[in-house]
């Protein structure tokens, strides 16, 4: 077991942006229960993911990699057997992670034998988790709880998603999927004893479909929603301009036959609004959870760790989902509460989600593998700042599609040039594409990212030492499991990551 006893609570939502807490000043978002976690633990306002979509973003939050190097770059693309897991980790010190909703972790299809179910689809578990609770995309858990109370059994789930935009679901908001993962949670809770537990809450919503159950639906205005802040014209880019006149197969356009740049103002303010419903939802029963580890007795015994996967676009620069470059997709929220750690704080310093596993390792007191591309935030929630932390973050998108090629083909790109990399400070975004223009926008003038400076003469040095930077980066982030070990006439000296097996 490992050295202190703590538990760890993980909670992830999916598809939740980093700006939608009112305790960073959203003025129509409805989360006092992520409000008060945040008042009793640490706020980290500049969080963010390392890639989209959502199995390369769980990837790197569960392997503590960034996708240079776990390379799962897309839903689909296996995750290669010789990356460790957070789980693992915890399971070979002792513990018994488990794992309720999903993880779209593709298997490795070296492991496993031709004809292996796993190998259909990239809804897979991230390896050291026990499963309590499944429930990836087709909710079928939840589907068979919602024909137990009487609403009837549809073929699909996405038969329960055909309301209007705006209209309530078909189901009673204690039914709802979010509700169900929250209560077999809480019906799990109540069983454990008193050895240390690691459990990992995996929310769906607010992923699309954006349809919520009353009175949620209704819970906030569209007249409160602010509209994008960049209209569909305002960055010209060959991947934008093709990717803007895609029909997202998840969103409530593509449902309804549109495309997100064709959507009203009215549609717009009503898909926001119904958003931040989804988003009151979830934080509602993170509110239930949160209190039953209070009365309980086991909350100041408990690492609770929230935040998203990635972010979504709402709208902006005439686009929905979290594929791309802007910010809006991968800034997401993160709350820690430390049993050991300060109150109320709220860190402005960028972090990552490759900080969280060696976060929860050292919390915990198990060693940190040489594996991890990020830090602990212990000292963050001890009440210090580490010497030395990092000045910008950074995140990737791979835009290549093996079934169709359709980018490939309609960009004129080899697969292999369809990266996206960002590198975002203090002032300054830098967009970085393998195979097409880069872009430069001033973010501390344009937080929107409305104006490419790319071309802009005097700007040439600004690129380049970005430019610089990002080189820079990728080449301290290059795999290190074996480079600080050393074969001597004296055997292996220094550190190397042992070989995890089963």
């Amino acid at each position: 077991m490992w050295s202190r006893l703590l538990n760890v609570l993980l909670i992830t939502a999916d598809q939740w942006r980093g700006d939608c807490l009112s305790a960073v000043g959203h003025p129509a978002a409805r989360t006092p229960h992520l409000d008060r976690l945040a008042g009793a633990g640490v706020l980290f306002r500049r969080h963010h993911g390392q890639a989209t979509p959502c199995g390369p973003a769980r990837a790197s939050l569960h392997t503590g990699l960034y996708a240079l190097n776990h390379r799962s770059i897309t839903n689909g693309t296996p995750l290669d057997a010789r990356h460790v897991t957070l789980a693992q980790l915890v399971r070979r010190a002792g513990g018994d992670p488990v794992l309720f909703g999903y993880t779209d972790t593709s298997i490795d299809p070296r492991t496993v034998p031709a004809g292996d179910p796993r190998l259909n689809g990239y809804e897979g578990i991230a390896p050291g988790y026990r499963v309590e609770t499944p429930l990836p995309e087709a909710l079928d858990a939840w589907r068979d709880h919602l024909a137990a109370r009487g609403y009837g059994r549809r073929d699909s789930v996405w038969d329960w998603y055909t309301a209007p935009l705006g209209e309530p679901a078909p189901w009673k908001a204690a039914d709802s999927e979010t509700a169900f993962l929250a209560d077999r949670f809480l019906a799990w809770l109540g069983g454990q004893g008193p050895r240390p537990w690691f459990a990992h809450v995996s929310f769906i919503k607010p992923h699309p479909p954006l349809v919520a159950a009353a009175p949620f639906h209704a819970l906030v205005d569209p007249a409160e929603m602010a509209l994008p802040a960049a209209g569909p014209d305002a960055v010209l880019h060959p991947w934008l301009d093709l990717h803007r006149r895609e029909r997202l197969g998840h969103s409530w356009a593509a449902l309804h036959g549109r495309r997100p740049g064709e959507l009203d103002e009215a549609e717009l303010r009503r898909l926001r609004s119904v958003y931040l419903g989804l988003i009151a939802e979830v934080d509602h029963h993170v509110g239930r959870i949160v209190a039953a580890l209070a009365e309980g007795g086991v909350l100041d015994d408990t690492l609770v760790i929230f935040t998203a996967d990635h972010g979504e676009m709402l709208g902006e620069h005439g686009m929905l989902g979290k594929s791309g470059f802007f910010r809006a997709a991968f800034h997401v929220p993160l709350i820690v509460r430390a049993p050991m750690g300060v109150r109320g704080r709220v860190v402005e310093a960028f972090s990552e989600h490759v900080d969280l596993m060696p976060t929860v390792l050292d919390l915990l007191g198990l060693e940190v593998p040489l594996q991890c591309d990020g830090r602990s935030l212990r000292p963050f929630l001890e009440g210090t700042t580490p010497a030395g932390w990092r000045e910008a973050t950074h995140w990737e998108h791979d835009f290549r599609d093996v079934e169709t090629r359709h980018y490939e083909t309609a960009l004129d790109l080899a697969p292999e040039a369809c990266g996206i990399a960002v590198r975002l400070e203090e002032r300054w975004a830098y967009v970085h594409f393998a195979g097409l223009p880069a872009l430069l926008f001033d973010h501390a003038n344009d937080p929107a990212w409305t104006r490419d400076l790319i071309g802009e003469p005097a700007l040439a040095p600004v690129v380049r030492d970005l430019a610089q930077a990002m080189l820079g980066w990728r080449m301290r982030s290059a795999e290190r499991r074996l480079t600080e070990a050393k074969l001597t006439p004296r055997g292996v000296i220094g550190r190397y990551d042992a070989v995890l097996s089963g």
